[in-house]
């Protein structure tokens, strides 16, 4: 059997993502500890959806096909940072600068 990472071993930004969606998993975990459900869940939606989409990508139909799921990849890492930067302004959340610089790296690879 074929494993992810082997598979996609020289498809950086689908890596990228995907372990980027293993922290997303991780961090909202430790949000849902701490009885922060809703910001918990939008973020463990959008960050987990970045990989899901560039994934779905690479068995597009077409070009324009590939295109539409990778903006939509994009879409939902612009909507990650978003609750990112939110919760490095709320109190009681923990910090996400790590989460933000890898979001960042996703999106500067993507263009």
């Amino acid at each position: 059997m074929i494993t992810f990472q082997e598979k996609y071993k020289d498809n950086l930004i689908l890596l990228k993502s995907f372990g980027f969606a293993k922290k997303i998993v991780q961090y909202c975990t430790i949000l849902e500890e701490n009885k922060k459900y809703v910001i918990a869940n939008q973020l463990l939606k959008s960050g987990t959806s970045i990989g899901a989409n560039i994934k779905e990508a690479q068995n597009s139909e077409s070009k324009a096909d590939f295109i539409h799921k990778m903006k939509i990849a994009m879409k939902e890492a612009d909507e990650t940072e978003f609750w990112l930067f939110l919760c490095n302004e709320l109190e009681n959340y923990p910090n996400t600068e790590e989460l933000l610089s890898e979001v960042f790296d996703i999106l500067k690879n993507h263009k």
